[in-house]
């Protein structure tokens, strides 16, 4: 079954409403651009995940993908909803210790941890580990011993299993950065490796094949291929997996065309698999794990514009800009991503033309959606881009000296500031003068 485009509500004025809030207030309280994000669409998702898991009756943890988009406030409400967190950075971890998050029920992923990285990781006392390389888990094996500590780990392996998505995200095949590659040895020879180290506790296995998945077939494909492996270990090693975590990617709605599946067709599709390859090789049925990050906050999240400059072509396009664009949503200028959108201010009027929205940055790439039915559009309007609470804030930047934007949660008819609009003393803050 699938779930179509998060359904938008509507004022009698017209107005866009996130959250029960309308978004014309919103903008006008907090200006632009904006990262509005509706609370009860993110706890939505976390429930509806977990409580997938609990009808199969499998031991499990829904670890929140941190990367997707990380600040206190948002930490602290997947504290709320019972989630673990995974993490990919010193920075994301700091994030996650400042918040309170409790440190067992951190996962530290990512293909290049740094030793400073993981001694503050050990000292924190996080929940697991995900290996990633050789490297790391030879410094992992010396700061545990160091710091007197025995964390728990999971291997990263890659299953050599390509995911239908962009190549940019996808991260399952043998040509990947990350994890120890099935079919060629590397993954046999971490096993043996992480087994004969007695400061680290191997709890299993952890894969993660692309992003924005619209189908379950390659996540079963990559467990028949895991489970080959396992049953050769078991028999060699006696290593039997506690854990196997699957990874995230799971799509969500960009524009009217996604037909993403729902939380709960993933897990019951993994829990299947699962316990039938678990019985087709002799082999306990293991607490299962996933990564969901995108699929938990990315339908949640609005960006709201002011349009400013246009510029007609004839017989060519139509140009639209508003005051953001790459540096507050890269996906379009990175790998082509498609999004839906609207005038926030003006929801009942019929669309009259189609417009090209353009950033503001100095990049003729600068472009967040090349062709968008839209009422007549006036300088002042609003722009509401949807379904851009994953990935947008995480990957802001500064380019051309441009603030990021300030990110508001709405909930129960409230709206709150968890993120500040920065500043241009922000922008400076760690320059150094040349005179000084």
């Amino acid at each position: 079954m699938s779930m179509t485009v998060m359904t938008k509500k509507r004022n009698e004025q017209g107005h866009l409403m996130i959250g029960e809030v309308d978004a014309v207030r919103l903008a006008a309280q907090y200006h632009t651009p904006l990262y509005a994000y509706d609370v009860s669409h993110i706890r939505e998702k976390a429930r509806a995940f977990k409580q997938a898991f609990e009808r199969t009756g499998i031991a499990y943890q829904v670890a929140y993908a941190s990367k997707a988009f990380s600040c206190t406030a948002m930490v602290q409400l997947a504290q709320e909803e019972g989630l673990s967190l995974d993490v990919v950075s010193g920075g994301e971890l700091y994030t996650a210790r400042q918040a309170g998050f409790p440190m067992e029920k951190v996962h530290f992923n990512g293909n290049n941890k740094s030793r400073q990285e993981i001694s503050e990781a050990l000292t924190a006392g996080i929940g697991c580990f995900v290996v990633d390389n050789f490297q790391e888990l030879e410094m992992l094996s010396e700061e545990s011993r160091r710091l007197d500590s025995a964390p728990a780990i999971l291997l990263r392996v890659t299953p050599g299993v390509e995911a239908s998505t962009h190549d940019y995200i996808s991260t399952g095949g043998e040509d990947s950065k990350f994890g120890f590659d099935l079919h060629n040895g590397q993954a046999q020879k971490a096993v043996e490796q992480a087994l004969a180290i007695p400061s680290l506790k191997l709890l299993g296995l952890h894969f993660h094949i692309g992003s924005q998945l619209f189908e379950t077939s390659a996540l079963v494909q990559a467990l028949a291929t895991l489970y080959r492996y396992l049953g050769y270990w078991r028999d060699t090693y006696r290593f039997v997996p506690e854990v196997i975590n699957v990874g995230g990617g799971f799509g969500i709605s960009y524009t009217r065309f996604d037909q993403p599946l729902r939380p709960e067709t993933f897990v019951e599709t993994i829990i299947q698999a699962i316990r039938a390859e678990s019985d087709r090789h002799h082999i306990p049925v293991p607490q299962v794990w996933i990564e969901p990050g995108r699929a938990i906050v990315g339908e949640a999240g609005t960006t709201l514009y002011t349009i400013g400059s246009q510029k007609k072509i004839e017989n060519v396009r139509h140009y639209v800009s508003v005051d953001g664009g790459m540096t507050d949503n890269i996906r379009p200028a990175l790998y082509g991503a498609h999004y839906d959108a609207e005038l926030a201010n003006r929801t009942k009027q019929q669309d009259e033309k189609t417009y090209a929205i353009a950033g503001k940055a100095c990049e003729s790439g600068d472009m967040l959606i090349y062709d968008l039915s839209l009422p007549a559009v006036k300088s002042g309007d609003l722009l509401a881009v949807f379904s851009t609470g994953a990935y947008g804030y995480s990957m802001a930047s500064n380019y051309n000296r441009l603030p990021r934007p300030p990110v508001v949660f709405v909930e129960n008819n409230e709206h709150k500031l968890v993120v500040e609009r920065e500043s241009y003393a922000d922008l400076v803050r760690n320059d150094r003068s040349l005179y000084a």
